[in-house]
């Protein structure tokens, strides 16, 4: 049979005490009595299995201010029931200040209450015990949650490392031409990236890829996009593959790519070819904001382009823009990150904001930057990346 709960009967007169565990262990209870005060408190702690406590308050040679300080050092969170000869008013007001749930006077008339009263202490050290078998579960839990999340920092600070290898040189300097980078993550690892890099003698292929959602998912669909340039790259000068010079075949591997993968990844991006020798650039766009900006003494102007984001859906068309570029210019390529810390509200407003700035100081990519605010962004709402290109004379 299982016991109602365990009880602890403390009293110095030995004849009471056993009447008393007598009659509690006919009710279901499992007993031990005490009756050397100091012996009782030694077997008591803060992880004891005792249920109840029923004390006796008129205990010979005892001090219950020496015993409530024992008490409250133990920090044992175990009720306790006082009983006493006499109903004295302050006796009771001792028991309550000692931390009594109840209080009878002898002779218990009513065996049935104090019953009821064991009952409910022992539902409440029952309680307490579950509460606390939740806390130290809680606590287990949040240790293991802050060792992984540790772990999950480093594994997100060491790819955030090789994101940063994987971008270009900065500024990557080529006769006339200068090409430079920023890029700010939202979280460590970025879903934009822009890379840029020269194709042969005459050709500088670049891009900016917008990747949906924030992380290392979007982080490692970048890794993804700039394999597939970089093996492109590769298939022109080992194959006679021309693909790397096609702005819109690049897009569409790019968006089969993406679609194989299945991972639900879409990405916006431009797609650029600047020859040197021309001095002309070659472009395409897809679903990307804010659209690339053209600056030249002439001012500043948006390079229009549309086609829907690569991973979306296959067979999609893109259009191939070619242009002349003036002999001293300014070109700049940003992620839609940089329109979530523009002052207006609503996009149309946003991106006559975003060329005003141009208009107003576009001496140089730093000069943008610090414009925009970027040189004083600690934590993007979004990721940012931005490509510059540009060309005095």
């Amino acid at each position: 049979m299982v016991a109602n709960g365990y009880v602890l009967v403390i009293d110095d007169d030995v004849a009471r005490a056993t009447e008393l565990a007598d009659t509690i262990s006919a009710a279901g209870y499992r007993t031990t009595v005490f009756t050397d005060v100091a012996a009782a408190f030694d077997f008591l702690s803060a992880d004891s299995d005792i249920d109840v406590i029923l004390c006796e308050l008129d205990l010979e040679s005892v001090s219950w201010g020496d015993a409530r300080k024992a008490l409250k050092e133990l920090d044992l969170q175990i009720p306790a029931i006082v009983l006493s000869d006499t109903a004295d008013v302050d006796k009771m007001m001792t028991a309550l200040r000692l931390g009594a749930s109840d209080f009878f006077v002898r002779p218990i008339e009513d065996w049935d209450a104090l019953r009821k009263s064991i009952g409910r202490c022992v539902r409440q050290r029952v309680l307490r015990r579950e509460l606390q078998e939740y806390r130290q579960r809680l606590e287990l839990a949040n240790i293991e949650l802050r060792g992984t999340v540790k772990v999950l920092e480093q594994d997100q600070q060491a790819g955030r490392q090789v994101q940063l290898r994987m971008l270009p040189t900065s500024p990557m300097v080529l006769g006339e031409y200068v090409f430079s980078h920023t890029v700010i993550p939202s979280l460590y690892l970025s879903g934009d990236f822009t890379d840029y890099f020269t194709v042969g003698d005459r050709y500088v292929a670049f891009f900016m890829a917008d990747v949906s959602g924030h992380g290392s998912s979007s982080a490692f669909t970048t890794v993804l996009l700039k394999n597939l340039f970089a093996r492109k790259r590769s298939d022109y000068l080992r194959h006679n593959d021309d693909t790397i010079l096609s702005p819109v075949a690049m897009l569409k591997h790019a968006n089969n790519e993406l679609l194989e993968l299945a991972v639900g990844k879409h990405a916006t991006m431009v797609v650029g070819l600047l020859d040197t020798a021309d001095n002309t650039l070659r472009y395409s766009v897809a679903g990307h904001l804010p659209q690339p900006v053209l600056v030249s003494r002439e001012g500043c102007r948006y390079l229009r382009g549309e086609g829907s984001a690569v991973g979306i859906m296959a067979d999609v068309g893109y259009e191939e823009h070619l242009i002349d570029l003036p002999d001293s210019f300014m070109m700049a390529l940003f992620s839609d990150g940089i329109l979530e810390i523009l002052p207006p509200r609503n996009l149309i407003e946003k991106e006559k904001y975003f060329l005003k700035v141009f208009e107003e100081s576009a001496e140089s990519p730093e000069d943008i930057v610090t414009r925009l605010g970027l040189n004083r962004v600690e934590t993007a709402p979004d990721d940012i990346a931005a490509l510059f290109i540009s060309k005095r004379n």
